[in-house]
């Protein structure tokens, strides 16, 4: 591929200006704006060089002169939505902190549906995602553990936060795409489920849905995973 580097190299690393020669024409922000504006609209997949080149309005080949490879366009976008992140003054309280940080990267997420798909720890080092790392460990400064063990925490909860979120996008694409309503898809597999129950061949379940038939709360189920995470270090 086009000016795909022959040794491993983090675009970080390589400085946006060289200091000579005309400046360029675009930044990494409008590389990375245009990006996002794409994965926002029409989903990760739309994103490619030709197309995020289509959207500044230059050619393809150009724009590997900025971004060599298509997992530094992804680095890009990823930090581009981690300055979305707010960090504010720990508030002396690591569970109460560690809960608003969950909240808050679950918004982001629904904001950027495509986000899920990213988190990984190889996009995990941009400038802004540093600065939102280095903040959440700001915010568990009053809890007694090893750094080592602050990361786990950390990395646990943003693994709740993912698997939820991408849960809940799923279901709603999924939605989207049912030729009825999703109350009618819901009492289609609720009647379903109720006649196995009442089979007997399932007792268990059935002694569970006596003693709650629902409906869910599906918010009070995201904050107990989070609580439970983190008993689990406190």
């Amino acid at each position: 591929m086009a000016g795909r580097a022959a040794v491993p190299e983090v675009i970080w690393s390589r400085p946006e200006r060289t200091g000579r020669g005309p400046r360029p024409a675009y930044t990494r922000a409008d590389i990375a704006a245009a990006a996002v504006r794409i994965a926002d609209a029409e989903g990760l997949d739309a994103v490619t060089m030709r197309r995020v080149a289509g959207e500044l309005g230059c050619g393809t080949m150009s724009l590997y002169n900025y971004v060599p490879r298509k997992e530094d366009l992804y680095e890009l976008m990823m930090d581009a939505v981690s300055g979305e992140h707010e960090l504010w003054e720990p508030s002396g309280d690591w569970r109460a902190d560690m809960i608003r940080v969950a909240h808050q990267t679950r918004a982001l997420m629904h904001r950027h549906t495509w986000l899920p798909r990213l988190m990984s720890p190889v996009y995990g080092f941009s400038p802004n995602a540093l600065r939102y790392l280095e903040h959440c460990l700001s915010c568990l400064d009053p809890f007694q553990a090893p750094y080592g063990t602050k990361m786990e925490l950390v990395a646990m909860v943003n693994g709740v936060v993912t698997t939820y979120v991408g849960n809940e996008i799923a279901t709603a694409e999924r939605t989207r795409s049912l030729p009825w309503s999703a109350d009618e898809e819901n009492a289609a597999r609720i009647a379903y489920l109720g006649r196995q129950v009442a089979s007997g061949a399932y007792p268990r379940l059935a002694a569970s849905f006596a003693e709650d038939a629902g409906p869910i709360d599906l918010e009070g189920v995201f904050e107990r995973a989070l609580t439970r995470v983190l008993d689990g270090f406190g």
